[in-house]
């Protein structure tokens, strides 16, 4: 009984997400960027955060990891290194540099639909 209620548990949870996951697909959510406010602060991983940098940050994946980000609305994509932790604003699954941010033509929006795919 115990087994069917954490697997029922689960499942329930794994309904409520809001992000889509796939091998080829990625991960799809909304993107926010970072600039000058933080730029030269220390990141997570311990370098000095560049705004100008293809950078991200990340709540799980590893620093150093390669991320291809895709703004869903035009189709455009930057690959980016993750090197610092967030977002932290419930919704949101990565933080683009400004540099990246422009790259996919979302700085005025400030958030946009993204696909975040891993590189191999």
């Amino acid at each position: 009984m115990r087994l069917y209620c954490l697997f029922a548990a689960l499942v329930l949870l794994s309904a409520c997400s809001t992000q889509h996951t796939s091998k080829d697909a990625g991960i799809s959510g909304q993107a926010s960027w970072y600039g000058a406010q933080h730029h030269g602060r220390k990141t997570a991983s311990g370098e000095p955060f560049n705004q100008n940098a293809l950078t991200a940050a990340h709540r799980t994946l590893a620093f150093g990891t390669k991320v291809k980000v895709t703004n869903t609305l035009n189709n455009k994509s930057v690959v980016v290194r993750i090197n610092d932790r967030g977002p932290f604003t419930k919704g949101r699954i990565i933080d683009l540099s400004r540099a990246a941010a422009a790259k996919i033509d979302m700085i005025k929006q400030g958030v946009a639909p993204v696909r975040v795919q891993v590189q191999h």
